[in-house]
């Protein structure tokens, strides 16, 4: 087994030869079933391109219709009525840790744009945060510490279809999911367990419960290379993949002893919905702005995961608002903030366990909505009878008009997010509302969906290639005539170029990232 990493003196501090030990062992045993998993999304999606829809499996039907649970969380889980996300940034892993939310969970996916210096520092600020040690000095407001009863920390790591081009295994980089994952179990796992707080993961954009067995699989492996007691390990699992949505209750089966439940992914899930379907003229959505929770396909995407995890004895867990605080404008501030609590109101109601907020400032906010409608710690007790979603109501597009301004819109989301992201920004707020690349996501495909099935908008103008074209020059040009950096100029330009192809290309491109990870430099 050899692992090769490129300008690891720099962090050897982290990349010690025992993790290189667990990295190789880890790259060793599962990174043949991942290339087999990947090829089979692709044999999928071919599938539904042409013609197929997905489908509760007829193979998995005594999972869904027999009587089982998942084993018990430890009590630090019993609550999570309010989750905060965000990178392992310094600053921001303190501020979540001492926001008063339920849980902190530290993003090395969505959030995180993973140049090979955030991806490494974000290790290291949560090797030290276990311990309890990071420290910010910030220039104006002095020193930043972690406080006492901090959140309860969790760790999403990247997707499965994503490779860590810094380490290489065997001639080919690593699966990064592997190397999020491995690196932070081998300096956490012990001392977490010690505490019995761990260690907590969420996993990303499954598709199949053969993805979520790979998952357990890791877990059991990982329990057995530190001497760790089974079950230890907990995950919860996205679902932000149409095809997931099908499968909840053998996600959850899979993943049964090591589950901490199921989330609402709710950005990740309009892309794959768009992206799933891509092949289906009758599936084509509305603008960005008329989708929301309420709207029948995401409403019973909701319902059913309450049912199923509340079913099994798990938590359901609501997904987030892109909201942020508005600090120079009362009146918008105002009304985001309605936004918030109405969204949290809807979620608590519906049944959901908890939520998430991107924010700390938001973190009271939600915190109120639950505890006065959920004193309890959970409402896994409460299990709908009424819910019967079927496949037509987990496709049913929503109706609602195509618009310029939509148009316009998800250029400048776009090509805003993707040109912090290449400059090694992955949190981005943008027009008063905090994007990753999951809105990112979202506006790239509806643009691509749009032009390819040419169609026409509200004021009778046509989606063409030469008018999103045209958008997006126009919109790369008023940022750079407005601006004297270099730097910015640059990343908008390369910006501009990537987002113009994803959109204009006959195929839709899966995932953003992974042309856009070719402009981060190696080593940066």
């Amino acid at each position: 087994m050899n692992i090769e990493v490129i300008n690891d003196k720099k962090y050897d501090n982290i990349l010690t030869g025992g993790a290189k030990l667990f990295l190789a062992d880890l790259a060793q045993t599962f990174s043949s079933r991942i290339d087999t998993l990947v090829s089979e999304r692709e044999e999928r999606q071919q599938s539904y391109d042409s013609g197929n829809y997905p489908k509760f499996l007829e193979e998995t039907r005594d999972v869904r219709e027999s009587e089982w649970k998942i084993a018990d969380v430890p009590s630090c889980l019993y609550d999570r009525r309010v989750e905060i996300t965000g990178p392992p940034e310094r600053k921001m892993v303190i501020n979540a840790l001492n926001s008063g939310a339920k849980v902190y969970m530290s993003d090395f996916e969505d959030s995180l744009s993973p140049t090979w210096e955030n991806v490494m520092t974000g290790q290291a600020n949560l090797r030290d945060a276990v311990r309890g040690n990071l420290t910010y000095q910030h220039p104006a407001k002095g020193l930043y510490i972690i406080r006492g009863n901090p959140s309860v920390l969790f760790v999403r790591p990247r997707g499965l279809h994503l490779k860590e081009s810094n380490v290489v295994f065997d001639g080919s980089p690593i699966y990064a999911s592997l190397f999020d994952f491995g690196l932070f179990v081998y300096h956490n796992a012990i001392h977490l367990h010690e505490k019995g707080m761990g260690p907590f993961f969420y996993i990303p954009k499954l598709e199949h419960y053969m993805e979520a067995r790979l998952w357990n699989d890791i877990f059991l492996h990982t329990e057995e290379y530190f001497h760790i007691t089974h079950g230890t390990i907990k995950a919860t699992v996205l679902i932000e993949t149409l095809p997931a949505a099908f499968q909840m209750n053998e996600i959850l089966y899979e993943l049964k002893d090591h589950s901490a439940g199921l989330n609402c992914g709710r950005w990740d899930y309009i892309f794959s919905y768009i992206k799933t379907l891509r092949g289906h003229s009758d599936k084509i959505l509305p603008d960005r702005e008329e989708i929301n929770m309420n709207v029948h396909f995401m409403k019973s995407y909701s319902e059913l995961l309450i049912q199923t995890c509340h079913r099994r004895g798990a938590h359901a867990m609501g997904g987030m608002a892109a909201q942020i605080p508005i600090r120079n404008d009362k009146k918008a501030n105002d009304i985001a903030i309605e936004k918030v609590r109405n969204d949290k109101l809807t979620e608590v109601k519906r049944g959901h366990d908890g939520t998430w907020v991107a924010h700390p400032g938001l973190v009271s906010l939600a915190m109120e909505v639950f505890n006065e409608y959920m004193p309890m710690n959970n409402q896994i007790g409460y299990v709908p009878k009424s819910t019967n979603v079927d496949q037509l109501d987990l496709l049913k597009r929503p109706g609602g008009p195509i618009t310029e301004a939509g148009v316009r819109k998800n250029i400048e989301v776009g090509i805003q997010y993707l040109a912090n992201w290449i400059s090694g920004n992955g949190c981005v707020p943008i027009n008063n509302l905090m994007e990753d690349a999951a809105t990112a996501e979202i506006s790239r495909t509806q643009l691509w969906q749009w032009v390819t099935y040419g169609v026409t908008l509200d004021s009778e103008k046509k989606v063409t290639n030469e008018f999103v074209s045209s958008l997006i020059d126009e919109y790369v040009n008023k940022v750079i005539v407005n601006s004297s950096n270099d730097k910015l100029n640059f990343s908008y330009n390369r910006a501009g170029v990537i987002f113009k192809d994803m959109t204009m290309n006959d195929s839709l491109e899966n995932f953003l990232t992974i042309p856009a990870y070719k402009e981060l430099s190696l080593g940066a």
